[in-house]
């Protein structure tokens, strides 16, 4: 099969700080890594140096005359599509401050550095954000240049496939559930990620047709892996258009049912936002989904609108702190807190709590000494197609250790 991957030119980073002596330390160490670099000590430089081939920007907020509050509302008016790390010697909370900020701004920032920083973070950083320079240059070229008659065709064929990701029981051990992620299998192209089709299958009206293949994908495919894990759950993301649909608890009953599946073992996870678009059919859908033994998650949660209003409205089973709480709160004490009392608030309410993201022991640490239930992430396993989920399973057995790190988030 073709891959139908493009060469992607060496990364180029633009690091913004008025310290000669700091700017070229990292550049030093980025050209080991195998960055290009181009320093700029003003807004003169930074407007001269930026252009569509700089995909990394290091900024530190404290520049004279212009500072680099200024510089992330410039980027954000031209629509900066690459990555951001800050620097500063500020108080911490103006960093993070500043990173929200910039989200708000809709830049992507990887996060902040505080100075003095040492050496061993600034080595660590890029040698993780480099190994995923190649596969995010591909994911947007994919994005950009897919077109409405190749999703449609790729629907009609059912091009599609899953790949899963295991959540295991952070008190023992156990595998005790799956989630289920949509990869695009093109004929020429190879691989394609989520992020590059789903907001396209939604404004074409296509999502309740793919999201009826990964539902019928994946339940015909648990049974596969179930056996080696048994009680396993199997989480099947659900679009907010499949809640119009009053006719899905019956639909998902009968897909059961077909493949011997019990829907107590299937979680079907939905966003906050996604509530908000008819709430009256949301509720009605969910409840009967509930009746009917199905588990039902909040997906993302602290992302979305009037949150606590809709805890109190929507029978979950499950409560998902999203990725960034989780990889952000050994670093930013406001994630933390929100991780904390995320638990706290799901074990109050009856839910299970999973943590999404968990990619190093310390993380995991922290999630344990809250009494996290269940966690997913690269720590464990990347998503994996079913064949090599059958032989991770096999491998790990039904108790996996918790201290030996999978494939680091850029292998995904």
């Amino acid at each position: 099969m073709q891959t139908g991957t493009v060469p992607v030119a060496t990364p180029h980073l633009l690091i913004v700080d008025d310290e000669p002596a700091v700017g070229k330390l990292i550049a030093r160490i980025a050209q080991k890594i195998g960055y290009r670099c181009t320093l700029a000590s003003d807004m003169a430089h930074f407007q001269r140096a930026l252009g569509p081939d700089i995909s990394l920007i290091m900024l530190d907020l404290m520049m004279p005359k212009t500072d680099g509050i200024e510089l992330l509302r410039r980027l954000g008016e031209q629509g900066y599509k690459g990555r951001i790390m800050l620097m500063s010697g500020v108080n911490k909370r103006v960093l993070e401050t500043a990173t929200e900020l910039a989200k708000t701004l809709g830049l992507q920032v990887l996060g902040g550095f505080h100075k003095p920083f040492q050496l061993a973070e600034l080595k660590t950083f890029f040698q993780q954000h480099v190994a995923g320079h190649a596969e995010s240059g591909q994911r947007t070229r994919d994005s950009q240049s897919i077109s409405t008659q190749e999703l449609q065709s790729a629907i009609a064929a059912d091009q599609f496939l899953l790949h899963y990701q295991p959540q295991l029981d952070i008190a023992s051990g156990q595998v005790v559930g799956v989630e289920a992620l949509v990869r695009w299998r093109h004929p020429e192209r190879g691989l394609i990620y989520p992020d590059a089709f789903i907001g396209l299958a939604e404004s074409l009206g296509l999502i309740d047709a793919l999201g009826w293949l990964v539902m019928q994908r994946g339940i015909s495919e648990c049974r596969a892996f179930m056996t080696h894990a048994p009680g396993v759950t199997l989480s099947l993301n659900v679009s907010a258009h499949s809640l119009d649909d009053l006719m899905l608890p019956d639909k998902l009953l009968t897909l059961t049912h077909e493949y011997g599946v019990a829907p107590s073992h299937i979680v079907l996870e939905i966003t906050e936002s996604g509530l908000v678009r008819d709430l009256a059919k949301a509720l009605d859908v969910l409840a009967r989904l509930r009746m009917k033994q199905f588990q039902v998650s909040i997906d993302d949660f602290g992302t979305g609108y009037a949150m606590m209003q809709q805890l109190r409205r929507v029978p979950a089973t499950e409560l998902k702190i999203d990725r960034p709480f989780v990889q952000d709160a050994l670093t930013d004490d406001r994630a933390r807190i929100i991780v904390q009392k995320t638990i706290e608030l799901g074990h109050e309410l009856g839910m299970r709590v999973v943590a999404e993201g968990v990619e190093t022991s310390q993380q995991l640490a922290m999630l344990q000494t809250y009494a996290c239930d269940v966690a997913q992430g690269y720590f464990f396993s990347r998503p994996l197609p079913v064949p090599d989920l059958r032989v991770w399973l096999e491998e790990h057995g039904p108790h996996p250790t918790l201290v030996s790190p999978a494939a680091p988030a850029s292998a995904w």
